[in-house]
């Protein structure tokens, strides 16, 4: 990493990955499968809506028993967690233990409850629960790929949906959210503001 003398900023080396000298943020979600005769959950933070319909995506690893599990099964949940549910979010990370399955030793202990449509499970209290049936995967970013879902159901708290009438900022603030500061940290979103749209902004 060596300075611009031109300007305020470090040239990176695009030869290794830039992002471990970056804060960046994102969601976090806790992706669920079934796997074989158990479940499988693991939180992931590459991830988001693909488009402006009911597409979600997320970033996964053939090496991960989510790809391989996805890709048998055809289909996967997403919890969105609650700030408060941080714990249980890294839970669901633990490695599995060579003894003990991941879902009798780590996923038994989670508040999980059964998703309608398939099989696989949520995060229970999570603020937005989707179901989804595999759409495409796209291999070939290095070791990692992009697995994509069509929303086949979805669920929010009944705290956390949009209300047009009400203040946002009241809105989020009385009910905030969970974000990803990769890599290593979280955030309890409670301060919004208003994006300053140009005029006559269309999507």
């Amino acid at each position: 990493m060596k300075k611009n003398k031109q300007h305020n900023f470090y040239d990176l080396d695009t030869t290794i990955p830039i992002w471990e000298h970056i804060f960046t943020v994102a969601p976090l979600v806790v992706i669920g499968t079934k796997e074989n005769n158990d479940y499988n959950l693991a939180p992931k933070h590459m991830a988001t809506p693909i488009g402006f319909d009911n597409y979600f995506g997320f970033v996964c690893t053939p090496k991960h028993a989510t790809y391989q599990n996805i890709k048998k099964t055809g289909e996967f949940t997403v919890s969105f967690p609650l700030p408060s549910q941080v714990i249980l979010t890294s839970l669901s990370a633990s490695p599995r233990c060579d003894e003990i399955s991941k879902s009798k030793s780590i996923i038994g202990i989670l508040p999980t409850m059964k998703a309608s449509g398939i099989d696989a499970l949520y995060i229970t209290e999570s603020y937005l629960l989707l179901a989804c049936k595999l759409f495409k995967i796209i291999d070939g970013f290095n070791e990692n790929s992009i697995i994509t879902g069509k929303i086949i159901a979805a669920h929010i708290d009944k705290n956390y949906l949009k209300e047009y009438e009400k203040d946002e900022q009241q809105q989020i603030k009385k009910n905030p959210l969970l974000a990803y500061i990769a890599y290593g940290r979280f955030a309890k979103i409670t301060e919004t503001y208003n994006f300053p749209f140009p005029k006559n902004f269309k999507r």
